[in-house]
């Protein structure tokens, strides 16, 4: 293996500094030493030592026939490329190498340009693991065998957009000159941003041409049209020098503007040219934890472990055997193919470290640094990439300690807000993506450390609007003691006290505005109207065992059985008893002696049958007036159990009971324990609900601070388990609650009623050149119609909507109860009919007959009396035949006998022939 290292001669070895042209540079980066070593296919121990500064590799075989490492140095006099490339092939190909470990002090790209060339040429793997022979190159030769201790364009591309995503910098542009690799850059950036779920907005993609004479000038003018915080700078380190010491000229440097760069730009960090500007941010390979040392030994491993791995599984003749002066030689039997080589090169594990490359030379997993150009002009490491997750040490960009403290008119804020739905909703990072849908808050925990999280809601997309019209950029944190802010002891806490205090420019959230705050800060115009509002719950009612007779009023049902049904059924009766062919007249005819008769019950048990349908032997009128009759009853039983069945249903259900509040002043809040058991009402305290009922109702409040609720959510908890019978908050929240309701059993009294009408508003430090900005940036929101849009988005739920979704569900026995008690009821008084029909028939039903009296009764009368006028022998029989059923004695049976025969022999005469 060959080992190109940059270092000084030993103190006794004078050394001619080289000439100043093209080969100089490339002469300057592999001074003095050149040591081969030839690769023994055996197990090798690899150490490396430095000695002042001059690097010795030693190479430890395990071999009879091994030698010590071979030195063969090349003059630091030639200056000439030409010659020094024929140099270098002669070396690589004079020994059978299998590989080549470069190291340079220099950051010049051209060094990983001509070694990318010899690679190509002599088909050896070259790896460069320092300075110019580490630089990212846009494109390689297609038979290029040059890898490189770094990441790719498109690695670095990602790991800034990693760093933006982590300090919330979503709006930015690009600044690219020509150089090679620039349409990657632009290429990988857009492609990130258009299948990311953050809200990315690319504002300006500049392309500067830095090879026209008058360069300065037009690229002054197209530098002026950035108004972005965040700008990605790629090109060469000569060309940022140009470009840098412009955008200070136009003001697109310092304080509000952050510039990040690949390593390209950065180069040597010991040399910081005068134009970088402060806070310039760097993705760079890490030298701080990854020093040459460990770079070079990894790196001769790297080749080692490849073409040993090789040669195991494919025997010794795969060893490569190259000229630089053409193609590699042909393949003889201890020849080998240099794209074997590649693909072991592509899957290399050393001490439990992936050390693989990528096909296109670059590492597979980079180990990179943020580096940071701080105000003493010096590189600060600020974070680190590994293993695809960044880590940084500012969880908050220090922007005040890279440029002072800020002043009033700065254009970088900091805004406190405190998390209340849908106002301000927090979320963890999605895990999958690691990323946010919309904004994100750094919260602060007691112990200082800063964790990201997600934020999202109406307030948030207010203030992203504001801020993007207004034109400032903001850090946005949660308030320590989530409060929205109270007097305690003459110090305001919660979002409030920050603005007061001075830790924060402005306050974002529902927040109220009064006359207490607005003394201390200003308020912004209001942003939504809001005020006092009360909640309360539906409970569950019981269904009335009467429920089923609730479609129709008492009166309904009076006039439908006793009225309709008893007046219809005598109609009927009287009309088929009168009819000239009804059932009756066969009897008073004498043509059906014993035939069917039409009585009242009958009448009644057929209208009955015809209200309900039901399908019951009756027995049907003939008379032609009866029948109209029975149709019109018929008709009428349609229309009234349609209508019963219609309305049925809406009484079957559960009823809602609601607690009918009024207001504040209601008796349920002034004097709750009237009530049994007492009215229990309570709200979050430190607010602005609070301080007006304090205020106002003084032994109201007394009461209600031993049913006060932590949060919102709390309440709605408390309010749906029946321990709380009333909430009392801001109205817009409440609102919000009571339409997002699972199963909408939340509701405000008055349909939202608001008293003590007043409003959200932005707070803003005292006296402060903000609060005109923000002030037409919300009426602007209100003339645009975006804030009637942001309100149907967040404030808007489905219980607010006239028409719900109707739903069905299965009825159960409170439902069905009342039925069910008619229904024994029925049974009860069947039984009882039972009992007194058997008594009847047993006991009184002869007197009705007129047994008793000796003359026919009044039922008697009523079935048999055409009978009585007609035929006053069967009447005398039936009489007769009645007292034997009674009393058997009292007529001798022969005597029945005899009447028997008579009344056959009369019937027989009246029959017609």
């Amino acid at each position: 293996m060959l080992l190109l290292s940059s270092t000084l001669p030993p103190p006794s070895s004078p050394v001619k500094k080289p000439d100043s042209h093209l080969g100089g540079k490339f002469i300057s980066s592999i001074i003095h030493t050149i040591m081969l070593l030839q690769i023994v296919p055996l197990e090798l121990l690899i150490c490396v030592r430095l000695y002042h500064r001059t690097m010795y590799l030693c190479v430890c075989v395990s071999s009879v026939t091994s030698r010590f490492p071979l030195l063969s140095p090349i003059s630091p006099f030639i200056t000439d490329p030409k010659s020094i490339i024929k140099s270098i092939c002669d070396l690589m190909t004079e020994h059978w190498l299998q590989g080549v470990v470069f190291g340079d002090d220099t950051d010049q790209e051209a060094i990983a340009q001509i070694l990318d060339f010899i690679s190509a040429q002599t088909h050896i793997p070259i790896l460069g693991v320092r300075g110019g022979s580490s630089m990212i190159m846009a494109a390689k030769d297609d038979n290029s065998m040059f890898f490189q201790f770094g990441p790719s364009i498109e690695q670095q591309a990602s790991v800034m957009l990693n760093i933006m995503e982590e300090y919330d910098w979503y709006i930015f542009s690009i600044v690219t000159t020509y150089y090679p690799g620039y349409q990657d850059f632009v290429t990988k950036i857009r492609g990130t941003i258009e299948n990311s779920f953050v809200g990315w907005e690319m504002e300006e993609v500049l392309l500067l041409d830095m090879s026209v004479d008058d360069g300065d000038s037009k690229i002054q003018n197209q530098m002026k049209k950035l108004q972005s915080p965040v700008i990605l700078l790629y090109c060469t380190k000569e060309e940022a020098n140009t470009i840098f010491e412009v955008a200070h000229s136009v003001g697109i440097t310092g304080y509000g503007y952050t510039w990040i760069v690949p390593s390209l730009i950065a180069g040597d960090t010991d040399v910081v040219p005068a134009e970088f500007p402060t806070g310039l941010l760097s993705v760079s390979y890490d030298e701080w934890d990854y020093g040459l040392d460990a770079r070079v030994r990894d790196g001769v491993a790297i080749i080692t472990m490849a073409t040993s791995t090789m040669m195991m599984d494919r025997g010794p003749h795969t060893l490569l055997k190259s000229e630089c002066h053409g193609a590699p030689e042909k393949k003889t039997p201890i020849s080998g193919n240099p794209n074997e080589v590649l693909r072991y090169l592509m899957n290399v594990t050393f001490e439990g470290r992936n050390l693989s490359f990528s096909e296109d030379g670059y590492q597979m997993h980079p180990k990179l640094v943020i580096i940071l150009l701080n105000k003493e002009r010096q590189w600060d490491r600020v974070g680190k990439w590994e293993n695809g997750s960044l880590s940084m040490k500012y969880h908050v960009w220090p922007r005040f300690e890279l440029y002072g403290a800020a002043t009033r008119e700065d254009d970088h804020l900091s805004i406190v807000t405190l998390e209340e739905a849908p106002f301000v909703i927090v979320e963890d990072v999605d895990p999958l993506s690691g990323t946010c849908m919309r904004n994100t808050v750094n919260q602060t925990k007691d112990s200082g450390i800063y964790i990201k999280r997600c934020c999202k809601g109406f307030c948030i997309d207010i203030l992203k609007k504001i801020a993007k019209t207004v034109k400032f950029t903001y850090d946005l944190y949660l308030v320590t003691n989530g409060k929205h802010g109270k007097k305690i002891n003459g110090t305001w806490n919660g979002m409030v006290g920050e603005v007061v205090l001075k830790n924060a420019h402005m306050a974002v959230g529902s927040l109220t505005i009064n006359e207490e705050r607005s003394e201390v800060i200003d308020f912004s115009v209001p942003f939504i109207e809001t005020g006092i509002s009360v909640m309360v719950s539906r409970s569950n009612g019981t269904v009335s065992p009467s429920a089923f007779l609730e479609p129709f009023s008492a009166d309904v049902w009076v006039m439908m059985f006793v009225m309709l049904l008893l007046v219809s059924a005598m109609a009927v009766f009287i009309f088929e008893y009168l009819s000239p062919v009804g059932y009756n007249r066969c009897l008073a005819d004498g043509r059906e002696p014993h035939g069917p008769s039409f009585t009242i019950g009958k009448a009644i048990w057929l209208l009955w049958g015809l209200v309900f349908n039901n399908s019951v032997p009756v027995q049907n009128p003939k008379g032609t007036t009866s029948k109209i009759m029975v149709s019109v009853w018929a008709f009428f039983a349609v229309i009234f159990l349609a209508s019963y069945t219609a309305n049925l249903a809406a009484f079957m259900i559960q009823e809602e009971y609601v607690d009918q509040v009024t207001g504040l002043s209601d008796k349920k809040f002034q004097s709750p324990n009237d009530f049994s058991p007492p009215f229990r009402f309570g709200t979050v305290p430190n607010g602005s609900t609070e301080r007006n009922i304090r205020n106002n109702y003084p032994e109201m409040h007394g009461y209600m601070t031993k049913f006060h609720q932590r949060n919102v959510n709390e309440a709605l908890q408390s309010l749906k388990a029946g321990k709380l019978d009333a909430f009392i908050y801001d109205a817009a929240v409440l609102n919000y609650m009571a339409g997002r309701d699972e199963g909408c059993k939340l509701v405000t009294i008055g349909s939202g009623y608001i008293f003590a009408t007043t409003g959200y508003g932005i707070a803003i430090q005292k006296e402060s050149l903000w609060k005109r900005h923000v002030d037409l940036a919300i009426l602007q929101l209100f003339g645009d119609g975006e804030m009637e849009e942001l309100e149907s988005l967040w404030l808007t739920g489905i219980c607010h909507h006239e028409k719900n979704e109707v739903m069905s569900s299965q009825l159960d026995i409170d439902n069905m109860a009342g039925v069910f008690y008619m229904l024994g009821a029925a049974m009860a008084l069947s039984l009882i009919t039972f009992i007194c029909e058997h008594w009847f028939y047993w006991q009184l039903r002869f007197c009705f007959m007129g047994v008793c009296s000796g003359q026919p009764g009044f039922v008697f009368s009523i079935s048999r009396s055409s009978m009585s006028v007609k035929s006053p022998s069967l009447l005398a029989y039936n009489m007769l035949n009645v007292t034997y059923m009674t009393n058997p004695k009292q007529i001798p049976a022969s005597k029945v006998q005899t009447d028997i025969g008579a009344l056959s022999f009369f019937v027989l005469t009246r029959r017609p022939f």
